[in-house]
């Protein structure tokens, strides 16, 4: 009996952690899951900063973007770096500075169309709205951003030392992430004569988000 237990404990430890994790994937996003994992170990990345395995933890992620349609994900670029520490806060910044510029895209796109169905071509006197908004953005989204896991591989030496490259992965909820923007929009409108004409409907635009 005690080497049957043993027998059918190692055929269930046997089973890949993977396979576990990945099950609850819809069926396009375990296509995806599966293509990615594949290309990163072409690629040689490792996970940073986790005892979990890479399989399992991307398969996490996937299934935490799968079940939520209010999120998105977003990810951080760092390269060139030899300090593991400070490559991982770059990658931080990235992210931040990504998802600034692709709230900034996003407004002044439906701006800039707004002005269009009015007959009027005034998009220059919001550069300077739209410069403030993305920074201003990039400040506060911070801290609402969900780190889900950082991947490092070495690209080169130098004088004998490992350079290294990261990719940091987060998830924003967006009901969340508003208010970061809506904190960003208000400084920013008070710095724009132009925002402020319109800012009932920027306010709009920037609650809106990606929509």
């Amino acid at each position: 009996m005690r080497r049957l237990i043993i027998m059918m404990l190692a055929a269930v430890l046997a089973v890949p952690m993977t396979n576990v994790s990945a099950q609850n994937l819809s069926k396009a996003i375990k296509k995806e899951y599966k293509a990615k994992m594949k290309q990163l170990k072409k690629e040689k990345w490792e996970l940073y900063g986790s005892a979990r395995t890479l399989d399992v933890t991307l398969a996490k992620y996937y299934e935490a973007l799968d079940a939520n349609d209010n999120v998105r994900e977003i990810m951080g670029n760092a390269a060139r770096f030899k300090s593991k520490t400070v490559g991982h806060q770059s990658a931080i910044n990235d992210a931040c500075r990504t998802y600034a510029q692709q709230c900034g895209s996003t407004v002044k796109g439906r701006i800039d169309s707004d002005l269009a169905s009015d007959g009027l071509d005034v998009s220059s006197e919001f550069d300077h709205f739209y410069a403030a908004y993305e920074r201003l953005v990039e400040k506060e989204i911070q801290g609402e951003l969900q780190e889900k896991f950082s991947i490092i591989r070495e690209i080169d030496k130098e004088k004998g030392d490992p350079v290294y490259e990261m990719q940091t992965y987060f998830i924003v909820d967006e009901e969340a992430a508003s208010k970061a923007r809506i904190r960003a929009y208000e400084q920013a409108v008070k710095e724009s004569e132009a925002a402020q004409k319109m800012a009932t409907k920027i306010s709009d635009f920037v609650k809106a988000g990606f929509e």
